[in-house]
């Protein structure tokens, strides 16, 4: 008598089980969700270049814009307001073609006001714009 009779010694296999491919696939996925926004912020960027970018300014044709933290927008020291300087603007742009515009915003400016000026002096037609820095201090970290 064969206790084991029933069954077959060798049988095929018809079926194949997915749930570890899923499970690899999903920790993946997971892993890949992670990483991908820290690649982008270690990214050295290199700035692209252009030639008309090499021509020298006439420092009499650069004005300065002063923003300070209370949002007082002040043209050349001469206080003007929001809704008037993109007329300013484009009336300085009119005068003179190759105007150039060095921003000076305070260190606690909100960026958004920040970004608004800068989209003033786009409406403008501005083009040769920058943006007014000073070194840090030495040792200081603010």
């Amino acid at each position: 008598m064969r206790r084991f009779s029933d069954r077959n010694a060798l049988h095929t296999l018809s079926e194949l089980n997915v749930t570890p491919l899923l499970d690899l696939a999903f920790v993946l996925l997971i892993i890949f969700m992670i990483t991908t926004p820290l690649m982008e912020n270690s990214m050295d960027l290199i700035v692209p270049s252009s030639s008309t970018a090499k021509s020298e300014v006439n420092p009499s044709q650069v004005q300065t814009l002063s923003v300070d933290r209370n949002d007082v927008i002040k043209l050349n020291e001469q206080i003007v307001p929001a809704a008037d300087l993109q007329s300013r603007l484009a009336l300085l742009k009119r005068e003179q073609p190759n105007l150039a515009v060095v921003v000076r915003p305070d260190k606690d400016l909100p960026v958004q006001n920040f970004v608004r000026v800068m989209d003033l002096l786009h409406k403008a037609g501005i083009s040769k714009v920058g943006v007014m820095t000073r070194p840090e201090a030495q040792g200081s970290k603010q």
